[in-house]
Protein backbone atom coordinates (compact mmCIF):
# COMPACT_ATOMS: atom_id res chain seq x y z
CA UNK A 1 0.00 0.00 0.00
CA UNK A 2 1.24 3.32 -0.99
CA UNK A 3 2.00 5.76 1.91
CA UNK A 4 2.12 9.50 1.97
CA UNK A 5 6.24 10.59 2.67
CA UNK A 6 6.20 11.57 6.06
CA UNK A 7 6.92 15.49 6.52
CA UNK A 8 10.87 16.53 6.93
CA UNK A 9 9.28 18.29 10.21
CA UNK A 10 5.97 18.57 12.41
CA UNK A 11 4.17 21.59 11.94
CA UNK A 12 4.64 23.70 15.09
CA UNK A 13 1.82 23.33 17.11
CA UNK A 14 -0.62 26.67 17.25
CA UNK A 15 0.14 29.11 20.55
CA UNK A 16 -3.29 30.55 21.84
CA UNK A 17 -2.99 33.04 24.59
CA UNK A 18 -6.15 33.70 26.30
CA UNK A 19 -6.27 37.19 28.01
CA UNK A 20 -7.91 38.68 31.43
CA UNK A 21 -8.32 42.24 32.03
CA UNK A 22 -7.93 43.66 35.30
CA UNK A 23 -9.71 47.25 36.38
CA UNK A 24 -6.16 49.06 37.25
CA UNK A 25 -5.00 48.61 32.96
CA UNK A 26 -3.11 44.83 33.43
CA UNK A 27 -3.93 42.32 31.15
CA UNK A 28 -3.22 38.16 31.94
CA UNK A 29 -1.95 35.81 29.21
CA UNK A 30 -2.41 32.48 29.29
CA UNK A 31 -1.02 30.20 26.81
CA UNK A 32 -1.66 26.32 26.00
CA UNK A 33 1.94 25.31 26.32
CA UNK A 34 3.08 22.59 23.43
CA UNK A 35 3.88 18.81 25.05
CA UNK A 36 7.44 19.59 23.24
CA UNK A 37 7.84 22.84 24.79
CA UNK A 38 11.48 23.03 27.01
CA UNK A 39 10.69 24.35 30.81
CA UNK A 40 13.18 27.40 29.47
CA UNK A 41 14.01 30.13 32.35
CA UNK A 42 14.17 32.90 29.49
CA UNK A 43 10.68 31.78 27.65
CA UNK A 44 8.75 35.11 26.96
CA UNK A 45 5.71 37.02 25.65
CA UNK A 46 7.30 39.14 23.83
CA UNK A 47 5.13 42.71 22.38
CA UNK A 48 6.45 44.60 19.61
CA UNK A 49 5.49 47.74 18.61
CA UNK A 50 4.12 47.91 14.97
CA UNK A 51 6.43 50.27 13.04
CA UNK A 52 8.08 51.12 16.35
CA UNK A 53 11.27 52.95 15.82
CA UNK A 54 11.84 54.67 18.84
CA UNK A 55 9.32 55.99 21.21
CA UNK A 56 9.85 59.28 22.71
CA UNK A 57 7.73 58.89 26.19
CA UNK A 58 9.79 56.77 28.29
CA UNK A 59 8.61 53.22 26.51
CA UNK A 60 10.53 50.98 24.35
CA UNK A 61 9.28 49.42 21.11
CA UNK A 62 9.76 45.92 22.51
CA UNK A 63 8.63 44.38 25.93
CA UNK A 64 9.45 41.17 27.16
CA UNK A 65 7.27 39.54 29.90
CA UNK A 66 8.51 36.27 32.16
CA UNK A 67 6.70 33.48 30.53
CA UNK A 68 6.34 30.83 33.27
CA UNK A 69 4.12 27.91 34.14
CA UNK A 70 0.60 28.16 35.24
CA UNK A 71 -0.72 24.00 35.80
CA UNK A 72 -0.50 21.06 33.14
CA UNK A 73 -0.41 22.26 29.68
CA UNK A 74 -0.44 26.11 30.17
CA UNK A 75 2.15 29.09 30.77
CA UNK A 76 1.24 32.09 31.75
CA UNK A 77 1.98 35.67 31.40
CA UNK A 78 1.53 39.30 33.36
CA UNK A 79 1.32 42.98 32.02
CA UNK A 80 1.41 44.96 35.20
CA UNK A 81 -0.41 48.59 34.69
CA UNK A 82 3.29 49.82 35.77
CA UNK A 83 4.27 49.24 32.93
CA UNK A 84 4.59 51.77 30.36
CA UNK A 85 3.32 50.74 26.64
CA UNK A 86 3.39 53.52 23.68
CA UNK A 87 0.13 54.32 22.08
CA UNK A 88 -0.25 51.81 19.47
CA UNK A 89 -0.59 48.58 18.20
CA UNK A 90 1.26 45.76 19.36
CA UNK A 91 1.61 42.29 17.86
CA UNK A 92 2.36 39.52 20.72
CA UNK A 93 4.96 36.73 20.18
CA UNK A 94 5.85 33.72 22.21
CA UNK A 95 9.36 33.45 22.56
CA UNK A 96 9.82 29.73 24.30
CA UNK A 97 13.79 29.51 24.92
CA UNK A 98 14.22 27.08 22.46
CA UNK A 99 16.27 28.78 20.44
CA UNK A 100 13.54 29.47 17.73
CA UNK A 101 12.17 32.64 16.66
CA UNK A 102 9.30 33.82 18.50
CA UNK A 103 6.34 32.77 17.00
CA UNK A 104 3.25 34.76 16.39
CA UNK A 105 0.10 33.96 18.88
CA UNK A 106 -3.33 33.50 18.01
CA UNK A 107 -6.20 34.94 20.06
CA UNK A 108 -7.75 32.57 22.98
CA UNK A 109 -11.04 33.87 24.94
CA UNK A 110 -10.67 37.41 25.99
CA UNK A 111 -12.30 38.36 29.34
CA UNK A 112 -12.67 42.11 29.64
CA UNK A 113 -15.20 42.44 31.77
CA UNK A 114 -12.99 44.78 33.86
CA UNK A 115 -12.96 47.24 31.39
CA UNK A 116 -16.84 47.95 30.91
CA UNK A 117 -17.14 51.25 32.00
CA UNK A 118 -13.82 51.67 33.49
CA UNK A 119 -13.73 54.32 36.49
CA UNK A 120 -9.98 55.24 36.82
CA UNK A 121 -9.71 57.40 40.12
CA UNK A 122 -9.47 60.83 38.82
CA UNK A 123 -6.54 61.94 40.50
CA UNK A 124 -4.75 59.52 38.58
CA UNK A 125 -1.45 61.23 36.46
CA UNK A 126 -0.87 59.27 33.90
CA UNK A 127 -3.84 56.63 32.23
CA UNK A 128 -2.54 53.15 30.54
CA UNK A 129 -5.51 51.46 28.65
CA UNK A 130 -4.64 48.34 26.18
CA UNK A 131 -7.47 46.24 24.94
CA UNK A 132 -6.24 42.75 23.28
CA UNK A 133 -7.94 41.92 20.02
CA UNK A 134 -7.36 40.22 16.74
CA UNK A 135 -5.88 40.95 13.37
CA UNK A 136 -7.00 41.17 10.58
CA UNK A 137 -5.06 37.99 9.59
CA UNK A 138 -6.08 36.48 12.84
CA UNK A 139 -3.30 37.12 15.01
CA UNK A 140 -3.31 38.29 18.89
CA UNK A 141 -2.49 42.06 18.70
CA UNK A 142 -2.70 44.75 21.71
CA UNK A 143 -3.99 48.44 21.33
CA UNK A 144 -2.27 50.29 23.87
CA UNK A 145 -3.03 54.20 24.88
CA UNK A 146 -0.67 56.30 26.87
CA UNK A 147 -2.09 59.61 28.17
CA UNK A 148 -2.19 62.49 30.78
CA UNK A 149 -4.60 64.36 31.20
CA UNK A 150 -6.83 62.50 29.34
CA UNK A 151 -10.77 63.22 28.55
CA UNK A 152 -12.98 60.86 28.26
CA UNK A 153 -15.86 61.11 26.16
CA UNK A 154 -19.34 59.95 27.57
CA UNK A 155 -22.86 60.61 26.61
CA UNK A 156 -23.57 62.36 23.28
CA UNK A 157 -26.38 64.10 22.02
CA UNK A 158 -27.56 65.32 18.40
CA UNK A 159 -30.29 67.32 18.88
CA UNK A 160 -31.83 70.23 16.79
CA UNK A 161 -30.21 72.35 18.79
CA UNK A 162 -26.30 71.07 18.39
CA UNK A 163 -24.36 68.15 19.90
CA UNK A 164 -24.03 67.81 23.27
CA UNK A 165 -20.95 65.74 24.71
CA UNK A 166 -20.23 64.70 28.47
CA UNK A 167 -17.50 63.25 29.85
CA UNK A 168 -14.99 62.70 32.60
CA UNK A 169 -11.40 64.62 32.85
CA UNK A 170 -8.32 62.51 34.43
CA UNK A 171 -5.10 63.67 35.64
CA UNK A 172 -6.33 67.14 35.76
CA UNK A 173 -8.95 69.33 37.22
CA UNK A 174 -11.64 71.47 35.41
CA UNK A 175 -10.24 75.42 36.60
CA UNK A 176 -11.64 78.66 35.70
CA UNK A 177 -11.42 79.68 31.90
CA UNK A 178 -12.06 76.28 31.01
CA UNK A 179 -13.16 75.41 27.94
CA UNK A 180 -13.68 73.04 25.06
CA UNK A 181 -12.50 73.63 21.13
CA UNK A 182 -13.73 72.10 18.26
CA UNK A 183 -10.54 72.94 16.01
CA UNK A 184 -10.48 71.92 11.95
CA UNK A 185 -7.52 69.51 11.19
CA UNK A 186 -5.98 70.83 8.75
CA UNK A 187 -2.94 68.49 7.26
CA UNK A 188 -1.41 71.18 4.96
CA UNK A 189 -1.28 74.69 5.81
CA UNK A 190 0.88 77.54 6.00
CA UNK A 191 3.04 78.19 9.05
CA UNK A 192 0.94 81.46 9.84
CA UNK A 193 -2.28 80.31 9.43
CA UNK A 194 -3.97 79.45 12.34
CA UNK A 195 -7.04 76.58 11.44
CA UNK A 196 -10.44 77.83 12.25
CA UNK A 197 -11.96 76.78 15.57
CA UNK A 198 -15.12 76.85 17.79
CA UNK A 199 -14.91 77.47 21.14
CA UNK A 200 -17.25 77.27 24.13
CA UNK A 201 -17.26 77.15 27.94
CA UNK A 202 -17.76 74.00 30.05
CA UNK A 203 -20.04 73.12 32.22
CA UNK A 204 -18.49 70.93 35.45
CA UNK A 205 -18.82 69.60 38.44
CA UNK A 206 -15.99 67.96 40.11
CA UNK A 207 -14.24 66.05 37.13
CA UNK A 208 -17.21 65.75 35.40
CA UNK A 209 -18.12 67.71 31.93
CA UNK A 210 -20.49 68.69 29.59
CA UNK A 211 -20.58 71.50 26.61
CA UNK A 212 -22.83 72.20 23.83
CA UNK A 213 -21.79 73.07 20.05
CA UNK A 214 -25.30 74.85 19.18
CA UNK A 215 -26.31 74.97 15.77
CA UNK A 216 -25.54 78.71 15.36
CA UNK A 217 -21.72 77.91 16.06
CA UNK A 218 -21.18 74.92 13.99
CA UNK A 219 -23.00 76.78 11.12
CA UNK A 220 -20.76 79.75 12.05
CA UNK A 221 -18.41 77.63 10.26
CA UNK A 222 -18.97 78.26 7.02
CA UNK A 223 -17.96 74.59 6.04
CA UNK A 224 -19.33 73.19 2.91
CA UNK A 225 -18.40 69.78 3.59
CA UNK A 226 -15.44 67.18 3.79
CA UNK A 227 -13.35 68.39 6.15
CA UNK A 228 -12.75 67.02 9.98
CA UNK A 229 -12.72 68.79 13.19
CA UNK A 230 -11.11 67.46 16.08
CA UNK A 231 -12.46 68.25 19.71
CA UNK A 232 -10.25 69.06 22.47
CA UNK A 233 -10.53 70.39 26.50
CA UNK A 234 -8.64 73.00 27.40
CA UNK A 235 -8.85 72.43 32.07
CA UNK A 236 -7.64 75.80 32.58
CA UNK A 237 -7.81 79.81 30.36
CA UNK A 238 -3.68 78.84 30.13
CA UNK A 239 -3.59 74.77 30.29
CA UNK A 240 -2.38 72.76 27.17
CA UNK A 241 -5.53 71.40 25.34
CA UNK A 242 -6.49 67.75 25.71
CA UNK A 243 -7.78 65.53 23.01
CA UNK A 244 -11.29 64.45 23.89
CA UNK A 245 -10.94 60.31 23.35
CA UNK A 246 -13.64 57.44 24.34
CA UNK A 247 -11.03 54.67 25.77
CA UNK A 248 -12.53 53.33 28.99
CA UNK A 249 -14.26 50.19 28.01
CA UNK A 250 -13.44 47.09 25.70
CA UNK A 251 -14.04 47.87 22.44
CA UNK A 252 -10.57 48.48 20.39
CA UNK A 253 -11.66 50.36 17.41
CA UNK A 254 -14.69 52.21 17.94
CA UNK A 255 -15.31 53.97 14.46
CA UNK A 256 -17.26 51.19 13.03
CA UNK A 257 -19.63 50.85 16.30
CA UNK A 258 -20.22 53.85 17.65
CA UNK A 259 -22.39 55.66 14.98
CA UNK A 260 -24.13 59.09 15.88
CA UNK A 261 -26.82 60.92 13.66
CA UNK A 262 -26.15 63.81 11.66
CA UNK A 263 -27.25 67.25 12.20
CA UNK A 264 -28.31 69.44 8.77
CA UNK A 265 -27.28 72.90 9.08
CA UNK A 266 -27.08 75.79 6.83
CA UNK A 267 -23.66 77.56 6.56
CA UNK A 268 -22.86 80.49 4.78
CA UNK A 269 -21.41 77.92 2.26
CA UNK A 270 -25.11 76.28 1.80
CA UNK A 271 -26.48 73.68 3.36
CA UNK A 272 -24.20 70.94 5.20
CA UNK A 273 -24.19 67.84 7.81
CA UNK A 274 -22.28 67.58 10.75
CA UNK A 275 -21.72 64.60 12.75
CA UNK A 276 -19.43 62.97 15.61
CA UNK A 277 -17.58 59.76 15.20
CA UNK A 278 -14.59 58.48 16.60
CA UNK A 279 -11.54 58.40 14.69
CA UNK A 280 -9.01 55.47 14.39
CA UNK A 281 -7.29 56.12 17.71
CA UNK A 282 -10.67 56.92 19.44
CA UNK A 283 -10.50 60.42 19.29
CA UNK A 284 -13.77 62.21 19.27
CA UNK A 285 -13.98 64.50 15.76
CA UNK A 286 -16.85 66.03 13.78
CA UNK A 287 -17.31 65.64 10.33
CA UNK A 288 -18.75 67.78 7.97
CA UNK A 289 -19.88 67.09 4.62
CA UNK A 290 -22.61 67.88 1.81
CA UNK A 291 -26.24 67.74 2.39
CA UNK A 292 -26.44 64.54 -0.32
CA UNK A 293 -23.74 62.63 2.01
Amino acid sequence: MDQEPQAAAAAPAELRADCIADSAGGLTFDLNAPESAPASWNAALVLRLRGGDGADDGADDEVRLPLGPNGSGRLRAVLPSTVALAEGRWNAYADLGDGSDPRRLLPGVNDLRSLVDRRPLAGIGRLGVRIPYATKFGNLALRSWLRGPHAEAGDIRVTPEGITVSGRLYGASPAVGALAEARARRATRAVDDTPPAVTVPLDVEGPDFTFTLTHEELAGTGRDGGEPWDLWLRPAADAYPVRIARLLDDVPDKKQIFCYPALPLQSAAGPVRVKPYYTLDNDLALRFTGPED
